[in-house]
């Protein structure tokens, strides 16, 4: 099945894309992150308030991935100077493990291209080592460490990963 991508664009997107992150963070970080961390950062940084003000202030964007039509996943970027940060990349569970991410990553790399941004770059939790292999296998590579203060307590201790693309001259 061929994966569709459509941009957020209205509250109840923004809405939509909030409750996937919920679904999706409530499954999968709970081997890697309290609760608690996972409430503070869904807040934080996944909520309906949280998406909107990165769309409205800071210069997000975010994509659903949609396979016949249903919200299988999202992502969020944040186009910089000369790279796109892939701040966001989450997929529903039942739909993992089916070339989606590859279809995922061929889009953002066709839109670095009509951009002419020369590098994606993350950052992913030093703990999740499965996320981890996927980005290797997709060709990232690791460049640095960071940990950082979010408030509330809470650490992100992630590796900062990027991918050249090639952009034709």
């Amino acid at each position: 099945m061929k994966l569709s991508f459509r941009q957020v664009e209205t509250r109840e997107d923004v809405e939509a894309a909030a409750r996937l992150a919920s679904e999706i963070w409530n499954e999968y970080f709970v081997s890697i992150l309290s609760t608690g961390q996972i409430d503070y950062m869904l807040d934080k940084f996944q909520s309906a308030h949280a998406m909107t003000d990165q769309i409205e202030r800071q210069g997000y964007e975010y994509y659903f991935m949609q396979a016949d039509g249903e919200n299988i996943g999202y992502m969020g970027i944040k186009p910089e100077e000369t790279k796109l940060l892939l701040s966001k990349f989450y997929i529903l569970k039942a739909h993992r493990g089916q070339g989606y991410a590859s279809e995922a990553m061929s889009f953002l790399e066709e839109l670095c291209e009509k951009r002419k941004l020369g590098t994606i770059w993350l950052t992913v939790n030093r703990h999740n080592a499965s996320t981890i292999a996927v980005y290797e296998k997709k060709g990232f590579r690791t460049v640095r460490e960071q940990a950082a203060d979010i408030g509330g307590g809470y650490v992100m201790d992630d590796y900062i990963m990027e991918k050249e693309i090639s952009l034709d001259q």
